[in-house]
């Protein structure tokens, strides 16, 4: 494993990971108490065929991280990300080298780095008129059926006359968000694409931790209900208090809970699901939290297997599964390709964490597609929901320098 000199000091060094990532070769993920960075491809964990990427698909990063190990490669670990839908190829690799620090400290007396030169056009997809109509469609299915929730996503295209750096929009990620999980993962070309038209990158920070394991202790924190912040703090104060209050919220998070622990209990001897959710809050959210932990019941589940059980959770999908993941194939009129997926990385040991994919983009060297979704359960308001993913459009928006903006030109 490559690690840095040992004049390095710990918080430098986290810092050092940041500024050496290279969009096209590089891993990057920053969670709240590690930073690692891992560059080149020994390995390439292979596609299942068929339909359905995730099948076995921690059984195939076994296998590739014990062919590593048994050609004398030491970097025991895959990394990359898992799609939503299992129609698209998961990208995992073993990379050529790894390097590890700890948690990226920023100093507050420094001025954070400017935002990238606003110089985009911008196309909504749907148009927020037709995101309004895809909600109702969403109650009224609701009203006549099974389904409780799903989640429906808008996407925003930016397009700029210059190549967008993606180093330095990943820092400034880092720095507004350093309670969350900065991630940046190299994508295969575009199967369309024209050859020379270049990297895609995975890009962005998001607050949702799926699932970690670490020895027989695991950790899986949903997150689900949603308040828009407020610049006046006591205005604030009242809109977390609000969510803390509001039956609407709490039942759409009762519904992710219920779910991500009846898919954890097969794998733990104990589980611990808190009575009722917490609150955490990013630079432009508050949400719903409830940290459920719980341990192995075996030492052969990996943080793969758990991710994989998991995923989609209702926060990001809904409920019932099938019927939602349905119903956001006849609404979207995108594929959501990565987002809501899971980005990450297991170890040989089977130790590892994976974050929800949201609040994030996937570039190439001039555009970028922002995602951004609400849950939908009986009692949403259309326009409430649209202005909820308004919201967190500006975790991508603020970090590219721009404002809250739908418009054709910034």
């Amino acid at each position: 494993m490559k690690t840095p000199g040992h004049d390095v000091a710990p918080q430098k060094l986290a810092a050092q990971l940041l500024r050496s990532y290279e969009a096209g070769s590089s891993f990057f993920f920053a969670s709240p108490r590690r930073t690692l960075l891992a560059q080149g491809t020994f390995a390439t964990v292979p596609h299942a065929g068929g339909t359905n990427s995730l099948e076995k698909l921690p059984e195939r990063v076994a296998k590739v991280l014990a062919d590593a190990r048994q050609a004398d490669h030491d970097i025991p670990i895959a990394v990359g990300a898992v799609p939503f839908d299992g129609r698209v190829p998961a990208q995992l690799v073993v990379p050529m080298t790894l390097q590890r620090a700890g948690p990226l400290v920023f100093d507050d007396t420094v001025a954070p780095s400017p935002g990238l030169p606003p110089r985009y056009t911008v196309q909504p997809v749907p148009e927020p008129s037709a995101y309004l109509d895809g909600v109702a469609r969403a109650l009224k299915l609701m009203e006549s059926g099974p389904l409780r929730k799903v989640v429906l996503s808008r996407s925003l295209h930016l397009s700029a006359t210059t190549p967008i750096d993606l180093q330095r929009l990943l820092y400034n990620l880092a720095r507004r968000n350093p309670s969350g999980f900065t991630f940046a993962v190299d994508l295969p070309q575009r199967p369309s694409a024209a050859p020379g038209e270049g990297r895609r990158t995975l890009i962005g920070a998001s607050p949702e931790l799926l699932v970690s394991r670490n020895g027989m202790q695991v950790l899986a924190n949903p997150l689900a209900g949603s308040a828009a912040r407020s610049p006046d703090p006591i205005e604030d104060q009242a809109r977390a208090a609000a969510l803390l209050e509001s039956p609407k919220d709490l039942h759409e998070h009762a519904v992710v809970i219920d779910a991500v622990a009846e898919a954890m209990r097969p794998f733990c001897k104990t589980l611990d699901v808190p009575a009722k959710p917490s609150l955490v809050s990013t630079q432009t959210m508050w949400h719903l939290s409830s940290r459920i932990t719980g341990e192995l019941s075996d030492p052969s589940i990996t943080s793969l297997t758990l991710a994989v059980a998991l995923h989609p959770t209702p926060a990001v999908c809904g409920y019932p599964t099938e019927l939602a993941h349905a119903a956001i194939g006849h609404i979207e009129p995108f594929e959501r390709g990565y987002y809501t997926g899971t980005v990450g990385w297991c170890d040989a040991n089977g130790d590892g964490q994976w974050a929800v994919t949201i609040r994030c983009a996937e570039a190439d060297e001039h555009s970028l597609r922002l995602f951004a979704g609400a849950g939908i359960v009986a009692g949403s308001k259309p326009e409430a929901e649209l202005a909820e993913t308004e919201a967190k459009f500006r975790t991508m928006l603020q970090a590219m320098g721009l404002g809250q903006t739908t418009g054709a030109q910034p």
